[in-house]
């Protein structure tokens, strides 16, 4: 949600009226989060310039660990300078420490090719945004799951129940810090995770969502009783069950 929030903020910056807008002072406390969505705090160090050139030479994007040769326009501009320097600190203090970890294994690699092309400015700002968006498209459609054999008739499910929080376990990336809270396409997929963790015996299914649409499923190494709760379905594994009294 961050990164691509940010990538949409740079496609802005870059096809604003002002012309491509770049940020001289590009660093995390700059931004902040509002109702979902990153923003600038601070605008005074924003610069429409573009560097000035008379031949390619003159156009190296310098970082501390990169440099980047870029073309000297027609008119005497360093073609594409400001988009270039906002994307690659984007890459270098977002990118390389969110995307790693916020999508299931199906889309990682999908990421990966996004951190490496704006690592390398393969990519420009477009790009970057198109690739973020299949993502998203995917992610959102479960697209992204892979065949499998159904699991979830492995499991008992109950509308209108949860269990007692029982001995909780936790697990990465979790909404919670506190147990195992992750956001699922389906109960299909939930029971797929379910059955991919040792400690998993039961998950509940709420009716709370991410800022993707996406249901919220906690996962439990254990059940005790169930209490009521119409906005939830708890599904348990009939190997926990088995001489249980439900």
């Amino acid at each position: 949600q961050i990164c691509l929030s940010l990538v949409k903020l740079l496609f802005y910056l870059a096809h604003s009226p002002l012309g491509s807008i770049v940020l001289l002072d590009f660093q995390p406390r700059q931004f902040v989060m509002v109702d979902g969505n990153l923003k600038v705090t601070d605008m005074d160090d924003a610069s429409t310039e573009e560097l000035s050139c008379k031949e390619d030479n003159d156009c190296t994007l310098d970082f501390p660990t990169k440099s980047f040769p870029l073309k000297c326009s027609v008119v005497g501009k360093c073609e594409g300078i400001n988009e270039k320097k906002n994307l690659f600190n984007a890459y270098r203090y977002f990118f390389t420490y969110l995307l790693p970890h916020s999508a299931p294994p199906a889309l990682q690699p999908l990421l990966t090719d996004i951190l490496n092309a704006t690592g390398d400015l393969r990519y420009g700002i477009n790009e970057t945004l198109r690739a973020f968006e299949k993502v998203l498209h995917l992610y959102k459609s479960g697209l992204y799951l892979q065949k499998r054999p159904l699991l979830l008739k492995d499991y008992i499910s109950l509308k209108g129940f949860r269990t007692v929080e029982g001995e909780g376990y936790k697990c990465w990336p979790s909404y919670s810090h506190l147990g195992c809270l992750l956001s699922i396409h389906s109960a299909e997929e939930a029971a797929a995770i379910c059955n991919s963790q040792l400690q998993c015996q039961s998950f509940i299914v709420t009716q709370h969502r991410t800022w993707t649409g996406r249901p919220l499923a906690s996962f439990q190494s254990s059940w005790t009783d169930l209490i009521p709760d119409t906005n939830a379905v708890v599904y348990i594994k009939r190997s926990a069950s088995s001489g249980e009294r439900l």
